[in-house]
């Protein structure tokens, strides 16, 4: 069995179609992927036929944005009912807030940066409902005014920077309790990411497990070594079962491949093994 529970497509920031994701996961020997995109359920139906007759399993997901102490950090939720109607209200109220948050990115750019119909151009990339930062970095690397995706970011997009929004996201709670509304599993998505010190990131898996979280993506495309071994460390810690996710978005990023996970360290119990999964799978 190969699991990859953290994968994007063109419903969000991803640059594949749900339909060529799928296939690219049965390529690379994925037998079960977990379509989470961003704060959209919009490209599960697509990806439901598309496994249609395959070797694979679909997992219906979510990566949700949440608030903690002031910062962003994203919940991925697995086997959600997607007819849940808490949590499609949630979702309804991300993607507003999004549609607002593009608008005033564009406002930003414009006024501090001298960079007009920045929001038109995000648009050209979008192919679902949803404009992302993403988007934005994409216009702005086709435009000219970044040489790469990463210096579109660091010069326009992150905090300090002319097209810079704070996110003002449903909190942590709320996001995790939609998830449960919708049966669903809430993990922690790529914890290390969040650069936050030991003592905050215990005082973050805290919270996230009072709110009723189960599981911490140990194994993330984004770790690194030492990184995965922290966050065992964690998921052992806290009883927090293990997750594993490569968070694709494209070919584009050649480093990061679906499937192509190290090893589950053997100190964790893996979510798939747990019999939360197996009562959510049923």
């Amino acid at each position: 069995m190969k699991y990859d529970l953290h994968s994007h497509s063109i419903a969000s920031d991803g640059t594949l179609t749900p339909t060529a994701l799928v296939h690219e996961a049965v390529e690379e020997g994925v037998t079960h992927l977990a379509l989470t995109d961003h704060d959209t359920l919009a490209g599960l139906p697509e990806a439901r036929q598309a496994v249609a007759g395959l070797n694979i399993e679909l997992i219906a997901g979510a990566e949700l944005s949440a608030m903690w102490n002031g910062r962003t950090i994203h919940i991925v939720g697995l086997h959600l009912d997607v007819e849940s109607s808490v949590l499609r209200e949630g979702i309804r109220q991300q993607l507003e807030f999004r549609d607002w948050r593009g608008r005033e990115i564009a406002r930003r750019l414009e006024k501090k940066a001298g960079i007009e119909d920045a929001y038109e151009g995000a648009l050209s990339f979008v192919h679902g409902g949803l404009v992302s930062r993403t988007h934005f970095a994409r216009y702005l690397v086709e435009a000219g005014y970044a040489k790469d995706f990463g210096q579109a970011f660091k010069k326009y997009l992150l905090k300090g920077k002319p097209g810079h929004v704070r996110g003002d996201w449903a909190s942590l709670a709320d996001v995790v309790e939609w998830i449960r509304a919708a049966d669903g599993i809430a993990v922690l998505a790529h914890p290390a990411r969040y650069n936050l010190t030991a003592t905050r990131l215990r005082g973050l898996l805290a919270e996230f497990i009072e709110a009723g979280g189960e599981a911490i993506e140990v194994l993330s495309g984004s770790h690194t070594p030492n990184e995965v071994k922290a966050m065992a460390g964690h998921a052992l810690r806290f009883g927090l079962l293990a997750s594993a996710g490569s968070d694709y978005h494209g070919p584009e990023n050649p480093w990061v491949h679906l499937g192509r996970l190290p090893e589950m360290p053997e100190s964790c119990t893996a979510v798939w093994d747990s019999d939360i999964w197996q009562q959510r799978a049923a």
